[in-house]
């Protein structure tokens, strides 16, 4: 019995432990296949950029999944060897063990269902996308290799596409779903669409909506019925705004109908129908662009022909044999015309125009090497550019007519000067005299003799005195012709008999001043100022104490000087040399002293003994210079035959440039109470101008030439020297290289 038990139960131990490795063996199959199945999961679920370190998290994720699964596994062998080892029931041991199968089993199917499960039913927009750019247009990369960056900062380069045009043919024509399949730019790749994403770009395309069982026609909540009810949709009592009349409105009404009313606002033009619309027919004919174009230039056209073309001309266009030899030996370019007329009896005699080609590339030639550049024309009235000046019958009296010629000189009269009364007219000539005239009856009362050629001479503007000065040489004489009453002599005589001072040997300057003696002092001449070199002009202050004399020298800067008669003293008022001194002049009202070089005038302040403006004249030389009787404007004459006006306030540059003259301007004069000013000129004319000067400074001064005086004599090439204005009447005096005066009245 014992025996028999002995081999039952080893028996039964040998079944056991073949079933306990049968059921090892599938459970191990099984752990196996599980494990097959998660990597084909992870193998699909991975991005292609990333296969190594998706690898890697694989391996990472097989240990600890399955790690529990491991452990149940090692628990189950130790507890089976435990119970092979120690388990003496057989029934108990094959329960247990097919329960821990079931169970396994079980927790790998829900395992697998789980996975399955999540994977298939996931939706996120994130795992479609195979890229980590982010939601960025593409457009930004279309031109770089690379579509953007990963979380480390490198480069995720575009997918290599190798389909050409060939390739993206041929795929047309075999693959039936290419009308189906879209390219996706952000991922790369080709995307087939489903035949619900089909139907719902149909809809959309149809302008449908995009859900199916959408119901676009279902019917609305009607909230403000027709049915009273209890409660109001909102209580909120009216605003006060509401039953008053808006006051933003009412302005905006008041500020339209003023405009209305100022006419700045024009109601619409009603269009009268009862004429009948036109329109224009060919105003869409044209299909020229360049006719649109607003720069476009026309081609020049050619011009047409004339009665010399004609094949029957008339015998006046028909050339003679002289004609004929001219119009050969000309230059092409020379000729009238491009060829030779000629005559035929009938039209059919008329051959062929040889020069058909030529005429025709010359045309072409035309057409191309035309100038292409716009002249736009303005179409103005010539007789409005001309200024609206007034008539010079308005603006008399003025000069017209030469009333008295003075004569009695032998050489050309360089320079005359009016008494302030108006009464005596003084000459100097080169034939070494000076003349005094009797201005109504022309009769030389006196005649004094300087011996030498007289540059100038200037008469004392102070009408308590009777003084003339003279410029000859390089001495300033100073003449009291006894010409007045004997209040004027005796305050003459006062002023040029005033106390000397004494001046030291080291103090004395190169000016030197001495009495007359003899047949000088009898003659009238009272004064004599020796000066270092030629005098050319002298000019007197308005109030006639201070005189001023000019000595034109390059190489010294005793150019001008200033001398006072009451005191009997002189001095230079400049240190440098700023130029050839041409003439100086006192400004009649202010301390002011213009001195005029070749090309500008200096205008100085004698109390602040500084400059205080600079004129450019514009002119080569100036020859001669007057100066307003209100001091806020300057006359200039100039050699090269201009004549500058300069308005002190306005500007340091002219106002106006006259060139009426022809040749040099000699002279230039105002008149002390007229709105008269003249120029003399070598051309042997006096030009009489009037000249408006108004109290507003924001009117310029109205010039207008008004008459040339003609009479002098051209001599040696020399006209009109010098011309003054008489102080009270609107005459003028101008003396000549004839030797002679005239007065115009």
């Amino acid at each position: 019995m014992e025996d028999s038990r002995g081999t039952r139960h080893a028996e039964s131990s040998g079944k056991m432990k073949e079933e306990e490795e049968e059921l090892r063996a599938k459970a191990t199959k099984k752990r196996s296949e599980a494990e097959h199945d998660e990597e084909e999961l992870f193998s699909i679920r991975s991005p292609p950029a990333e296969e190594e370190k998706d690898d890697e998290d694989v391996s990472d994720s097989e240990e600890s999944i399955f790690s529990g699964l491991e452990d149940s596994g090692s628990e189950e062998e130790s507890g089976d060897e435990d119970d092979s080892g120690g388990g003496d029931d057989e029934e108990g041991v094959m329960e247990s063990q097919k329960k821990k199968e079931e169970e396994e089993e079980q927790q790998a199917a829900a395992t697998q269902e789980v996975k399955a499960d999540e994977y298939e039913q996931d939706t996120s927009d994130e795992e479609d996308i195979r890229n980590t750019v982010g939601n960025i247009p593409m457009e930004w990369y279309k031109d770089f290799p690379h579509i953007g960056y990963n979380l480390d900062g490198k480069k995720i380069y575009k997918p290599i596409r190798n389909k050409d045009e060939l390739d993206d043919f041929l795929e047309k024509m075999e693959n039936p779903d290419y009308w189906r399949t879209v390219h996706d730019k952000q991922t790369g790749s080709d995307i087939k669409l489903s035949d619900d994403q089909v139907e719902l770009v149909n809809r959309l395309q149809r302008g449908q909506f995009g859900d199916v069982n959408f119901n676009e026609h279902q019917p609305s909540v009607d909230f403000f019925s027709n049915e009273v009810m209890i409660h109001p949709v909102t209580n909120r009592p009216a605003d006060k705004r509401s039953f008053i009349p808006s006051l933003i409105e009412k302005e905006k009404v008041s500020k339209l109908v003023h405009a209305i009313k100022m006419g700045w606002i024009k109601p619409r033009r009603v269009e009268d129908d009862s004429r009948g619309r036109f329109y224009d027919l060919w105003a869409s004919e044209d299909s020229s662009i360049l006719a649109k174009h607003r720069m476009h230039l026309p081609a020049p056209k050619i011009p047409l022909p004339g009665h010399q073309e004609s094949y029957n001309p008339p015998p006046e266009y028909l050339l003679n044999e002289e004609e004929r030899a001219l119009w050969e030996q000309q230059d092409p370019a020379d000729r009238k015309l491009s060829f030779i007329p000629r005559k035929f009896s009938s039209l059919r005699q008329v051959p062929a125009f040889p020069r058909f080609i030529h005429e025709r590339f010359e045309r072409c030639l035309d057409l191309y090497l035309c100038p292409r550049q716009r002249k736009m024309r303005v179409n103005v009235n010539p007789e409005d550019l001309i200024p609206k000046l007034p008539k010079p019958k308005d603006l008399q009296p003025f000069p017209t007519t030469q009333s008295l010629v003075y004569r009695g000189h032998s050489a050309l009269v360089r320079s005359i000067s009016v008494s302030p009364s108006g009464q005596w007219l003084a000459s100097g000539s080169d034939d070494g005299s000076v003349r005094f005239w009797e201005v109504c009856s022309s009769r030389c009362l006196k005649t004094v003799q300087v011996g030498g050629a007289v540059k100038s001479v200037a008469w004392n503007p102070n009408s308590a005195v009777c003084l003339l000065a003279v410029a000859l040489d390089s001495v300033v004489l100073v003449l009291s012709p006894a010409l007045a009453d004997r209040q004027v002599l005796s305050s003459s005589e006062r002023l040029l008999s005033a106390p000397q001072e004494v001046e030291s040997e080291d103090v004395r300057g190169p000016v030197t001043w001495s009495s007359a003696e003899g047949e000088e002092l009898s003659q009238g001449i009272r004064l004599k100022i020796q000066h270092p070199k030629a005098v050319q002009q002298v000019a007197w202050h308005a109030k006639g104490d201070y005189l001023a004399s000019v000595m034109p020298d390059h190489s010294s800067h005793l150019q001008v000087f200033i001398h006072q008669l009451s005191r009997r003293r002189s001095q230079n008022p400049f240190r440098k040399n700023k130029g050839l001194v041409q003439c100086v002049a006192f400004h009649p009202i202010r301390p002011h002293f213009f001195v005029a070089t070749q090309r500008s005038v200096r205008i100085y302040n004698l109390i602040k003994q500084e400059m205080s403006k600079k004129l450019q004249a514009n002119s080569k030389w100036i020859s001669s210079m007057a100066v307003h009787p209100g001091g806020d404007h300057v006359i200039c004459g100039s050699y090269d035959c201009r004549l500058s006006w300069f308005d002190l306030d306005l500007s340091t540059k002219p106002y106006k440039m006259l060139r009426h003259h022809k040749k040099a301007v000699r002279g230039v004069a105002y008149h002390r109470t007229y709105p008269l000013f003249a120029s003399a000129s070598d051309d042997g004319s006096v030009i009489v101008c009037h000249g408006t000067v108004y109290n507003d400074l924001l009117q310029n001064p109205l010039i207008v030439p008004v008459k040339v005086l003609k009479g002098h004599v051209l001599t040696h090439d020399l006209g009109v020297l010098d011309v003054t204005f008489h102080p009270t009447q609107p005459w003028i005096f101008s003396s000549g290289a004839d030797a002679t005066i005239r007065l115009f009245t």
